[in-house]
C-alpha cells in the first residue's frame, strides 16, 4: 500500500511541474531504446534511450564498466560520443560526466530521453589500451555486419535496472537478426524495423544480436533448438560447413548432461575476423544464458576451425549449468559499474572447462590418451601462474592487482580443481557420485532466479558430500597449498612418468629446434630455453650454438634446408660433422646421429593395480 501511494504522489508532483508525459507506475513503464543501423556515420550509430518519468531532480545514466563473464574493466563508456540529455520540448538539459561510464543529468523531472553515438570496438582494438575482449565487443560495418553486444550500446538509469526494455532497431532490409531476445508481440512486422523486449536490463546485456546477410543453420538436440549464425567477411565459410560437427558435438553434450534442461533455445553467433585489416583479434567466446558470441580468424582451415568451435562452444554451452544456473547473489544482482565479484570462479569457469574436456572422452569424441594429454597440458600451463595463490582470494579480487594477471588460470588450475574433486567423489562413493552429480544437485536447489549466498556454498557442498571434500577446499581452493596431482591420479590407477617419444633430427613435428636471426638469415642457431632431443644432446650441442659448417657445407638459412631434407633419410649409423660458434669460439663436434628421441611427461596407467581402481577409472571416464 505504501508503495502504491508513493507512486501516485510522484505522479501528481510531476504533472504539477509540467512534465510532458503522463506517468504510469514506473515499474510498468518500459525504457524504449532505438538503435539506428541504417544511417551509419563514420562507423558510428545513434542510440536513443527514452525512459519513463522520474521523480528525482538528478538522474544518473550509465554504460557498463564490466559485464558478467568478462572479469575485466572494459569501460564501454569510452566508445560513446556526443552525449545529449533532452527535455520534452527537445531542449538540452545540463549534465555532468561523472566518470568514463556515468552521466549526472540535472532537472531529471524534465528528462525525456538521452541520445548518443556509439563507436564499435573491433576497429579500435589496436588503438586503445586494454582493448575489449572481442566476443564482448561490438562491430559496426555498414550494410554488412553489426555485432550488437548490447551492453556496448544500451545504458541504464540508476534505479531502473529492473524495468522492462523495448528495443527498436532500424536495420538494412537485407540483413537478418540472430538473437534469443523476445519479439514485441504488439508490434506489426516491418522489414525496416525489428522490435524486441527484455524484462529487465540484465536481459538486455544477456542477449546479443548479430545482423548479417542470411547464413544460418538450425538443428534440434533433445528439445533444444540450436541456431548457428555465421559471418564470414570474405565468404570463405558457410554455416552449413560447420553444422554437422556442431550437431554431433552438442548431441554428445546433451547426452552427457542428461536431464539438465535450462533452455529451449540456444544461438551461436560466429564472427570470423579478417586478419588482413583492422578487425577483431581477441579470439574466443563469451557465454550468455541462451547464446554465445564466438570470434575466430577466417584464415583458419576447416579442420582447425571445426576443432576450435568444438573446444570453444562446448565450454560456453556448459555455462548453462554454471554460472547461468548455479550462481551467487553477486552474479544474480550484478553491479555493472561497481561489481562485487564472487569467490567461486573455481566453479563458474573451472567446472565448465573441465566438463568441456570430460564430456569428449566420456562420449567417445576423444581417446583416454587425448584426455590425459589435455589434463597434463593444464598442469603445465598452471605453473605459469602463482600456484600458491588462494583461488577464492583471486576470484573475489580478480579485477585488481596482483590477482588480475592470474585470471587465465581459472581455465587451467580451475579445471584441475574440478578433476580432483571429481576423483574424490568417485572414490568415496564407489564410482556413483561425480562433479556432474554435484552440479545437478545444486541445480535442484538453486537456478536461474534463485542464487546462493557466496560464503555458504562450500559448507553446503560439504554437507552433500564428504569430509575429504572439505579438506580439499580448505587446503587447495580456499587455502594456498599447491595440489600434488599424482595423489589423485593414483586413486584411479594413473601416474605421471617421463617417457621417450621419437622426433625428427631438426624438427619435433612442425616445431623446429633452430631459429634464424631476424636481422641476418646467415645466422642460424639452436633455440634456447627448450628441451632438446637426443640428437643435439648426444653431440653435446647447446641452445644458442650458431651453425657454421655441417658436413663441409657452410651454413645459412638456404644451405641448411637441403641438409634438413637429407636428414629424413639418415639412419642411426649416419655420421655427422658440425662446427658451431659458442660464445665467440668455434667448436667441432662429430658422431653418429642415432635415433632422435625426446623426453616427455605422460599420464600413463599403472600396472598391477586392484580391479576396484580400474573400475573407478572406468566410472570416471566412461559413465
Amino acid at each position: 500500500m505504501k508503495k502504491y501511494l508513493l507512486i501516485i504522489s510522484s505522479a501528481l508532483l510531476l504533472y504539477a511541474c509540467g512534465a510532458g508525459k503522463q506517468l504510469a507506475a514506473i515499474e510498468k513503464s518500459p525504457v524504449v531504446t532505438s538503435i539506428d543501423l541504417v544511417n551509419v556515420v563514420e562507423d558510428r550509430v545513434q542510440v536513443i534511450v527514452d525512459p519513463g518519468a522520474f521523480a528525482s531532480s538528478t538522474v544518473i545514466f550509465r554504460i557498463p564498466k564490466t559485464v558478467p563473464g568478462t572479469y575485466s574493466s572494459d569501460n564501454y563508456g569510452q566508445y560513446l560520443q556526443d552525449f545529449e540529455a533532452l527535455d520534452y520540448k527537445g531542449n538540452p538539459l545540463q549534465f555532468v560526466k561523472l566518470d568514463e561510464n556515468s552521466w549526472s543529468i540535472s532537472n531529471g523531472t524534465q528528462l525525456d530521453k538521452v541520445s548518443y553515438w556509439v563507436n564499435d570496438t573491433y576497429d579500435m582494438e589496436n588503438e586503445v589500451v586494454n582493448a575489449v575482449f572481442s566476443p564482448a565487443g561490438t562491430n559496426i560495418e555498414k550494410d554488412s555486419n553489426f555485432m550488437l553486444n548490447l551492453h556496448g550500446f544500451v545504458g541504464y538509469f540508476d534505479g531502473f535496472k529492473e524495468v522492462s526494455y523495448a528495443i527498436n532497431i532500424k536495420k538494412p532490409v537485407d540483413l537478418i537478426a540472430t538473437t534469443t531476445l523476445s519479439d514485441q508481440i504488439d508490434r506489426k512486422p516491418d522489414p525496416l524495423w525489428d522490435a524486441f523486449l527484455a524484462n529487465r536490463y540484465f536481459e538486455v546485456i544477456d542477449n546479443p544480436i548479430m545482423y548479417a546477410k542470411p547464413n544460418t543453420e538450425s538443428f534440434e538436440i533433445n528439445g533444444i533448438t540450436v541456431t548457428l549464425s555465421l559471418f564470414s567477411p570474405n565468404n570463405v565459410y558457410k554455416a552449413s560447413d560447420l553444422k554437422n560437427r556442431m550437431l554431433k558435438m552438442m548431441e554428445a553434450q546433451k547426452k552427457f548432461l542428461g536431464d539438465v534442461d535450462s533452455t529451449k533455445e540456444y544461438n551461436i553467433l560466429l564472427y570470423l575476423s579478417d586478419v588482413n585489416k583492422p578487425d577483431a583479434h581477441g579470439f574466443g567466446a563469451l557465454e550468455h544464458h541462451t547464446s554465445t558470441v564466438v570470434v575466430l580468424p577466417e584464415a583458419m582451415d576447416i579442420g582447425r576451425l571445426e576443432q576450435a568451435m568444438v573446444d570453444v562452444v562446448s565450454h560456453e554451452f556448459f555455462h548453462i549449468v554454471t554460472p547461468l544456473s548455479v550462481h551467487s547473489k553477486e552474479i544474480q544482482y550484478f553491479d555493472f559499474n561497481d561489481p562485487k565479484m564472487s569467490q567461486h570462479l573455481w566453479m563458474y569457469e573451472g567446472t565448465t572447462e573441465y566438463f568441456a574436456n570430460l564430456f569428449q572422452v566420456q562420449q567417445g569424441l576423444i581417446s583416454e590418451e587425448d584426455f590425459y594429454e589435455r589434463m597434463l597440458g593444464k598442469i603445465t600451463n598452471s605453473k605459469f601462474y602463482d600456484d600458491s595463490m588462494s583461488f577464492t582470494e583471486m576470484s573475489k579480487n580478480i579485477l585488481e592487482q596482483p590477482y588480475e594477471p592470474n585470471y587465465a588460470n581459472v581455465y587451467e588450475k580451475g579445471a584441475l580443481i574440478n578433476m580432483c574433486l571429481d576423483i574424490i567423489l568417485r572414490e568415496k562413493s564407489s564410482g556413483e557420485k561425480s562433479m556432474l552429480w554435484l552440479m545437478k544437485e545444486l541445480s535442484k536447489k538453486y537456478g536461474t532466479d534463485v542464487p546462493f549466498e557466496d560464503e555458504v556454498l562450500f559448507g553446503e557442498i560439504v554437507q552433500m558430500t564428504y569430509p575429504e571434500v572439505d579438506t580439499f577446499f580448505k587446503e587447495h581452493v580456499i587455502g594456498d597449498t599447491p595440489i600434488d596431482y599424482d595423489v589423485y591420479f593414483s586413486k584411479v590407477g594413473l601416474a605421471t612418468k617421463d617417457v621417450e617419444e621419437s622426433t625428427g633430427y631438426f624438427f619435433d613435428g612442425q616445431v623446429p629446434y633452430m631459429d634464424v636471426d631476424v636481422q641476418n638469415d646467415s645466422v642460424v642457431f639452436i633455440r634456447e630455453n627448450i628441451e632438446l632431443n637426443s640428437f643435439f644432446d648426444d653431440l653435446k650441442l647447446q641452445g644458442g650454438d650458431i651453425f657454421k659448417v655441417i658436413n663441409g657445407q657452410e651454413i645459412n638459412l638456404e644451405s641448411l634446408r637441403p641438409i634438413i631434407g637429407e636428414s629424413f633419410s639418415w639412419t642411426p649409423e649416419t655420421v655427422v660433422s658440425m662446427t658451431v660458434e659458442r660464445v665467440g669460439e668455434l667448436v667441432l663436434v662429430e658422431g653418429k646421429v642415432g635415433q632422435p628421441v625426446k623426453k616427455v611427461k605422460k599420464i600413463v596407467p599403472l600396472e598391477n593395480v586392484d580391479q576396484k581402481i580400474i573400475d573407478l577409472r572406468k566410472a570416471w571416464l566412461k559413465d
